[in-house]
C-alpha cells in the first residue's frame, strides 16, 4: 500500500483517534507493548516521538520521557525497529514525530527510505519552519511519506493556506500557546479557531496539545477530523500503568465509543 494512503483511508472511513508515545521511554520493548495496548484500546493512528535533548514544544511530562529514552540509549534505528514490530500486528497509520535536528542529520543518509520500508506513513517535524523545509519535503514526497505541518493559534491565515498546499496527510493544530501537557479544558476560542482553519483548508485537521479527558476529546471530535492524546498516556506509563490498564484508558477516551453510548 502507498503509505500516504493509510492516512487518507483513515480519514475517509472515520475520524482519527491518535495517540502519542515517546519511543524508548522505559526501553523500546516497553514502547512496543504500550503501542499495541493503545491500538487494542481503539487508537487508529499512532505518533511515535523521536526522543530529543531539547524538546522545546513539550511540557515536563514529555521532556522527562525524552530524557529517560535518551538515557536508555534510544536511537533512530531503535525507532525503526519499533515501527517494524508494530507493523507485524497492525496496519494503522504510523507518524514519526520529531524535532528537526535528528532528522536533519538523517536526511544525509538513507533514513527516509528506511523509514518507508519500516512502515512509517508520515513525518511531523515540530520545529522546522515551512521556509526551511524544502529538502525534507522533497525527500518525503520522493519516498511517498506525508510531510505534516503544525499550525499554532497565532498562525496567520495566509501561512495556514501555504501549509495546507504543501502538506500531505493532515494538518496538526496545536490548539494552545505554550507547550504540551495535561490540561483541564480547551481554550475559550477553540471552536471559532478550528472552524476558521477548516473553512480555508482541504487537508484533514487534527487537534492536539493538552487533550486529557473524554469531554475534551469529544468536543474536538465534533469540530475537527481527529484528536491527539499524548501527555496523558506518557504520564500513565511514567506512573507504571500496565498494558491492560493502558488499553482501558484509551477506551475511556475513545470518542467513537463515547459517541455511540450517547445515542
Amino acid at each position: 500500500m502507498n503509505h500516504t494512503m493509510r492516512i487518507a483511508n483513515t480519514f475517509a472511513n472515520n475520524k482519527a483517534f491518535i495517540a502519542y508515545l515517546t519511543a524508548g521511554d522505559g526501553g523500546i520493548e516497553k514502547t512496543l507493548k504500550a503501542a499495541l495496548a493503545l491500538i487494542e484500546g481503539g487508537v487508529n493512528m499512532l505518533e511515535i516521538g523521536v526522543p530529543f535533548s531539547d524538546p522545546i514544544a513539550d511540557g515536563s511530562v514529555i521532556q522527562r520521557a525524552a530524557m529517560r529514552a535518551l538515557s536508555a540509549g534510544t536511537t533512530l534505528k531503535d525507532v525503526l525497529w519499533l515501527t517494524q514490530q508494530i507493523r507485524k500486528y497492525s496496519d494503522i497509520p504510523l507518524i514519526l514525530f520529531s524535532y528537526f535536528n535528528p532528522i536533519l542529520t538523517a536526511l544525509k543518509t538513507s533514513f527516509l527510505q528506511d523509514a518507508k520500508q519500516a512502515g512509517i506513513d508520515g513525518i511531523l517535524i515540530v520545529d522546522c519552519p515551512l521556509e526551511e523545509s524544502h529538502a525534507f519535503h522533497e525527500q518525503c514526497v520522493t519516498q511517498a511519506l506525508a510531510p505534516i505541518y503544525v499550525i499554532a493559534p497565532t498562525t496567520p491565515l495566509e501561512r495556514i493556506c501555504k501549509m495546507d498546499a504543501h502538506g500531505q496527510g493532515f494538518l496538526y493544530y496545536a490548539c494552545r500557546k505554550g507547550t504540551t501537557g495535561i490540561q483541564k479544558g480547551l481554550p475559550d476560542d477553540f471552536v471559532e479557531k478550528i472552524q476558521h482553519i477548516k473553512a480555508h483548508t482541504h487537508l484533514p485537521v487534527v487537534v492536539g496539545f493538552g487533550i486529557s479527558d473524554r469531554d475534551m476529546a469529544q468536543k474536538v471530535w465534533q469540530h475537527a477530523d481527529g484528536v491527539v492524546v499524548g501527555s496523558l498516556f506518557v504520564k500513565a506509563l511514567e506512573d507504571g500503568m500496565d498494558p491492560s490498564a493502558l488499553t482501558q484508558l484509551a477506551m475511556d477516551l475513545d470518542p467513537t465509543i463515547n459517541q455511540s453510548t450517547e445515542l
